[in-house]
């Protein structure tokens, strides 16, 4: 045997050096040097415990400070993309940028604490690779041609962030810790690190990035969909190129990624046509701690990342105390979104220097994590030294900035916003309502004609349902005045006429598209192919659009992206609609801390719309109650609108109205599910062509009523025709169709008017500690000027609505009998 040919036999062949690479592609990331403490030990791994040049090479790219994994991905050319960036020698980093930013990092933290000792602010020390790793993305996607980044984090860092990345002046946050101007926010207002900010980020390569870090909670994960639907607005608003022009980076905690069920709702939009925006760049902000929770109590897993292997995407492990590691992920998780439109993630591990907040001692809880953390240098001196530059004199420069900055500070007399708002905000108002404010809703019959007839209208050859061809035929009856219109036909008409009229329509929710009640088939199917054909989208002109998405089977995180979307859309009429009302429940967090509050808190108005269908018919507890009670807790200082329109025509009315006002409040619709079609609840096509919502419809009656009931949703039909059966001409019925803001005007006008009466009533089907009674009495107890006020209801609780349907019809005929005085 020749020399050379024993060297081949002993030699690898192909084969097992392709073997020993698939095993650290697969497998490197849990043997990856990723804990800057060394607590999160490797993995003994069988698969890696081999030796040779190849095992060596292939330990020095997937096991070093990047640990990859992506080889759960179907798609091949995926893989092979990841692969073979890992594999290739990365572009030298630019040192000087990276120590710039770390020290900066650093330095405005040790400045906060120094002059604002025992002050909150959630430092960023730990993770001060934050910044470059942000850097690193911005510059690339400026380089990929992004005009604009959408920031989305909880408080760990944010202050920082909004320094060094968003671009505002430090001396705003100083002016913030001096809390200046208090008297400007009493009762309102928002802790500092929940802000929201805009500003520019001014890449390497000279471009300039718009940038928009979106107002946040303590509802750590709450921002996540939020953000996404923000962005597919301004993506929407910038055409073919938006998803290329606008990018989002979502920031996470670990804990918090694990353990909030809302990541896993927003990471589940990534691929939905209605929801996707090319991608969004995912980072945890890993400190491999929660508060006081450890890892093994938080997480299931070795990582809290798990929980994104769900999708096909990368998730890129990276010790955070490796600037130079870190800022190759950035990059290559940047160029992945755009190479692929989807999610990718980025797990930064390192350490939380203090406590969960600065006033908060973890040694108590961490002893021995914390021995090694105050031993443990920041990590500009660390990079500083390993690269052999001068961080000092760094940090001593950064350090006369923020002294100038503080002095500044001092001067400001004002809250500084801390934002810009986009010109499209421009026409539109908060604050207390104003008559002024008011529209013209009605629509001239012919064009609601012809509205209605394109409505019904379908290409030629189209297969279409014979159920939803008889509604079709139903439907143009109505519009050409022979048919009263029902809610669905009602609803159509004012999408249609809003498109016309150059106004986008976005509707989403579970079912939305044929609606839960079959009343709405937005959509048509045809029935031999299952293409669909949607009319409205056929009636939009001067820009408008027409959307109506089926949503996942989630409330959070729909609704989180609609209040989004019309945070950056506030021109379209934008609705979330709930399967049925009390669904909403799911979504508390994000009508709490974003609906409700988010004028109060931020300053930022919103115009969505909440569809919540609401009735007791003898569904049971869970198909019954949209709680009307918790809106109207959430009701003050004119925040939001809560309805209940009870016929077609005041339904159509309110619809237009949002779209139309410019006072923009969030709206909330309690909608009817047996009272759709209900002859009652229809209207004449001349209702729609004249007036305005009515705020309370009175009584038909000529004012003589000795008894009045008032009352909201579907039980003033019932009342209504309780009193026909009787053949009588009172009680006076009287519908309050909205109920916030309160309509004093009209309640006080209709109540004088009837002067003989002794009491007036209010009726409600829910019991006594829910509906609207324990908001509207006391206002009607004001507005009676000494009469009495009394209420019928359900018993008082604990669920909403009785199980059996017999013992509904019992308990509703007796709640209508009292109703009655009998």
């Amino acid at each position: 045997m020749t020399r050379e040919q024993a060297v081949a036999e002993s030699a690898p062949s192909r084969e097992a050096q392709e073997r020993i690479w698939e095993s650290f592609r697969r497998w490197g990331y849990l043997q990856a040097n990723l804990d800057p403490l060394g607590d999160l030990e490797p993995l003994p791994m069988p698969e890696l415990d081999v030796a040779g040049t190849d095992a060596e090479a292939a330990r020095r790219v997937y096991c070093g400070s990047i640990g990859v994994e992506f080889m759960h991905m179907p798609d091949r050319e995926r893989r092979a993309w990841v692969q073979e960036r890992m594999e290739s020698e990365s572009p030298a980093p630019d040192r000087a940028r990276i120590l710039e930013l770390l020290v900066r990092a650093e330095v405005l933290e040790q400045v906060l604490q120094t002059r604002y000792l025992g002050t909150k602010r959630y430092s960023l020390e730990g993770e001060a690779a934050l910044l470059p790793l942000l850097d690193s993305i911005l510059n690339a996607a400026a380089e990929q041609g992004a005009e604009k980044g959408m920031l989305a984090m909880s408080h760990r860092g944010r202050l920082n962030v909004m320094v060094h990345t968003v671009g505002r002046p430090a001396a705003e946050v100083f002016a913030r810790f001096e809390d200046v101007d208090p008297r400007s926010v009493l009762g309102s207002g928002d802790v500092k690190y929940h802000l929201g900010a805009t500003g520019d980020f001014h890449a390497a390569s000279g471009h300039t990035l718009g940038m928009h870090l979106v107002s946040n909670p303590s509802h750590l994960e709450a921002v996540d969909p939020v953000v996404l639907g923000r962005t597919r607005a301004k993506q929407m608003r910038r055409g073919e190129n938006g998803r290329k022009e606008v990018v989002a980076i979502t920031m996470h905690g670990d804990a918090a990624f694990a353990g909030q069920g809302i990541c896993a709702e927003t990471l589940n939009m990534a691929a939905i046509p209605g929801f996707s925006v090319g991608g969004t760049v995912n980072i945890i902000v890993n400190n491999l701690i929660g508060f006081t929770t450890t890892t093994r109590e938080a997480v299931s897993s070795r990582f809290s990342s798990d929980l994104a292997k769900r999708l096909p995407i990368p998730i890129f492990h990276v010790n955070a105390e490796d600037p130079e590691a870190v800022v190759r992920v950035g990059r290559i998780a940047l160029d992945y979104r755009y190479a692929f439109g989807t999610p990718v993630l980025i797990d930064l591990i390192g350490y939380r220097r203090h406590g969960h907040s600065e006033v908060d001692d973890p040694t108590i809880t961490q002893p021995l994590r914390y021995r090694k953390i105050e031993a443990h240098p920041p990590l500009w001196q660390i990079y500083a030294e390993k690269i052999g530059m001068d961080g000092e004199s760094i940090a001593r420069r950064v350090r006369e900035e923020l002294d100038a900055a503080q002095k500044e500070a001092l001067e400001i007399e004002q809250r500084p916003p801390m934002r810009r708002l986009p010109r499209y905000w421009g026409q539109y108002r908060g604050g207390p309502y104003e008559a002024s404010y008011e529209v013209d809703t009605a629509v001239a019959e012919n064009s609601l004609t012809s509205i209605g007839e394109s409505l019904v209208r379908y290409p030629d050859g189209f297969h279409i349902h014979p159920k939803v061809q008889k509604l079709l035929e139903q439907r143009l009856d109505m519009a050409q005045g022979k048919r009263p219109i029902d809610f669905g036909m009602a609803e159509a008409l004012a999408f249609g006429s809003l498109l016309e009229q150059g106004v986008p329509v976005r509707l989403s929710g579970q079912d939305s598209r044929r609606g839960t009640f079959n009343q709405r088939q937005a959509s048509l199917i045809d029935t031999e192919t299952e293409e669909e054909y949607v009319p409205l989208e056929h009636l939009a002109t001067d820009g408008a659009w027409c959307e109506i998405w089926n949503s996942p089977l989630s409330e959070a995180g729909v609704l989180g992206f609609e209040y989004g979307f019309s945070r950056d859309y506030p021109e379209a009429l934008v609705l979330w609609e709930a399967q049925f009302g009390d669904f909403a429940n799911g979504a508390q967090i994000v009508i709490d801390q974003f609906i409700a509050a988010g004028e109060d808190k931020w300053n930022l108005l919103c115009g969505l719309v909440m569809l919540l269908p609401h009735a007791y018919e003898g569904q049971g507890p869970e198909h019954s109650s949209a709680r009307i009670e918790r809106f109207l807790q959430l009701a003050a200082r004119d925040n939001i609108q809560i309805c209940q329109p009870t016929t077609a025509a005041q339904y159509f009315h309110l619809l237009r109205r949002q779209a139309l006002r410019s006072w923009r409040k969030p709206l909330v619709v309690f909608t009817p599910k047996g009272m759709l079609r209900h002859p009652a609840a229809s209207s004449r096509l001349a209702d729609f062509s004249t007036g305005r919502f009515q705020p309370v419809i009175p009584d038909r009656g000529d004012g003589t009523a000795e008894r009045v009931l008032l009352c909201t949703g579907k039980i003033g039909h019932e009342l209504e025709a309780e009193r026909a059966r009787r053949k009588e001409n009172s009680p006076a019925i009287v519908f309050v169709e909205q109920l916030y803001p309160v309509p004093e005007a009209e309640l006080a006008a209709e109540m004088d008017r009837h002067a003989q009466a002794r009491e007036f009533v209010w009726v409600q089907e829910e019991p006594g500690n829910m509906g609207a009674r324990g908001f509207i009495v006391p206002e009607l107890e004001r507005l009676a000027r000494g009469r009495v006020v009394l209420s019928v209801n359900r018993s008082d609780s604990a669920s909403p609505a009785t199980g059996s349907h017999r013992a509904h019809e019992m308990e509703q005929k007796t709640l209508i009998a009292l109703a009655f005085g009998v």
